[in-house]
């Protein structure tokens, strides 16, 4: 097993709307995390309210949300779904992702944690991380800056120097272990784990052998929630819709890792936004095909964004998944290589995005063998895929046009040669009469080449040849 821990050092700051630089967080009158600018100015956590605000006099400060912290917590457990679909919560500032059974498929485990690292950068979250083979020695080697993978053999090494206040054990135990001369964590492993436990406890030497992988150290799984909704406050108001976009990211991260923790797909989702004078709007995000990629729908809500116009600043986002598909297996391609591009569904949905839903539609197949009724136009994501057993053209005449007929056959720019032989369509009584109806007909149908090498759909009733439609 390789567990990567993940420790934000901001997250109490950073997971708080609203702030500006230099700005602090503060809990029982004592600074615990500032932003740089007000690192800059000599304010540093441990710190009296008092002396920060005498160093810093424009420092803002906010109070301790536990709340928030869980929720936004969450969220990212949520986004960490897109890597692993076993994360565990380490409140209130870190998670821990098992990644042995995917460094196969990000291809090592280097590539997955800059894969990592990079989601958490895009997001805007100050991170500090290590990989290990127990979890509790990740948690302590990231909370302790570590910045590295570390192996089995490497580990009692790794885990040596760490010192004795880093496991958050009681301070009254972390001064007795001073008072004997014991201020890091290899002095402990050198002592006998009996006399060790009748001085300091149980749990203090039982924290350091699950460390090291000499007790077991089962965590619980985060549960994905089965419905995804999930709200963000912004930093400040936000004027202007494509500024939503990097806020949106967030949001749309915790959607895809959700969505890869369910198994699952989506189809539409729904961005509501909450302005600053009460009020609410929904933007809709609908895709030609039911994706969990990230990028895809961000990209659909960049095309939306562009084309809004805010009603009043927004000062919150939610967002919720409207239609969840479950995601089936799917075989990939053993030879031949994957097409470039975003593909004709992703096309689809960027297009009826940029230009409106009516500018965009498709021919769909309607179950009338005349080719006149066969096809009809509509929305691309309501039209059923099917496919034709007979060639039909792409594009078909308003009305059938006569061809001239001689000795030698039909004539449509020289003689037409007949490639296939004659499909017999007949019947249609029952909208005989109607207007614009087809009616009853009996035609026999051919795919026919010229001397020019064009491509033609000819048939003949009792009347003589027609042509019908043009092949691409």
């Amino acid at each position: 097993m390789l567990w990567l821990a993940l420790h934000f050092p901001l997250f109490a700051l950073e997971s708080l709307p609203l702030r500006q630089s230099p700005s602090a967080v503060v809990g029982r009158g004592r600074i615990l995390a500032g932003d740089p600018g007000a690192l800059a100015a000599g304010v540093v956590p441990g710190q009296k309210l008092s002396t920060a605000l005498g160093l810093a006099p424009e420092l803002r400060v906010f109070e301790r949300d536990p709340a928030r912290e869980a929720q936004t917590l969450a969220g990212l457990a949520c986004a960490a779904g897109r890597f692993t679909p076993s994360v565990s919560l380490a409140p209130p500032d870190a998670l821990l992702l098992e990644i042995g059974g995917c460094l196969r498929l990000f291809g090592g485990a280097p590539a997955l944690v800059e894969a990592v690292l990079a989601a958490c950068g895009e997001q805007g979250w100050s991170v500090a991380w290590a990989a290990a083979p127990t979890p509790l020695a990740a948690l302590w080697l990231a909370r302790a800056g570590g910045r590295r993978i570390v192996t089995a053999a490497q580990l009692p090494a790794a885990l040596a120097p760490l010192p004795c206040t880093l496991p958050g054990w009681p301070a009254a135990l972390v001064a007795r272990l001073e008072s004997f001369g014991l201020r890091c964590l290899g002095d402990l492993a050198t002592l006998p784990s009996s006399g060790l436990r009748q001085r300091i406890g149980q749990a203090p030497v039982d924290d350091l052998l699950r460390a090291r992988g000499e007790l077991p150290d089962p965590r619980r799984c985060f549960v994905f929630p089965e419905c995804f909704a999930t709200t963000l406050e912004l930093p400040s108001r936000v004027e202007h819709a494509e500024a939503l976009a990097f806020a949106g990211q967030r949001l749309l991260a915790a959607l895809a890792g959700w969505l890869h923790g369910r198994q699952a797909l989506v189809r539409a989702c729904t961005l509501h936004l909450h302005h600053d004078d009460g009020s609410r709007s929904a933007l809709p995000l609908r895709l030609g095909e039911a994706s969990a990629d990230e990028a895809r729908l961000l990209r659909l809500l960049r095309e939306h964004l562009g084309r809004l116009t805010l009603a009043a600043p927004v000062e919150a986002l939610c967002l919720e998944a409207d239609e969840v598909l479950a995601q089936t297996g799917d075989s990939g391609q053993l030879f031949t290589e994957a097409m470039a591009g975003e593909g004709a569904a992703a096309c689809l949905e960027r297009l009826r995005a940029r230009l409106g839903a009516q500018a965009v539609q498709v021919l769909g197949l309607c179950a009338d063998h005349r080719p006149e009724c066969a096809t009809v136009a509509g929305d691309p994501e309501r039209q059923p895929a099917a496919a034709l057993a007979k060639p039909r053209p792409l594009w078909l005449l308003p009305t059938p046009q006569p061809l001239a007929e001689r000795a030698d056959g039909p004539h449509w720019h020289g003689p037409l040669h007949l490639v296939t032989r004659g499909e017999r369509l007949e019947s249609g009584w029952w909208d005989g009469g109607e207007e614009n109806a087809a009616g009853d007909i009996r035609r026999d149908y051919f795919v026919a080449r010229n001397q020019r090498g064009q491509w033609a759909w000819i048939f003949r009733d009792a009347r003589g040849w027609f042509l019908h439609g043009l092949f691409a």
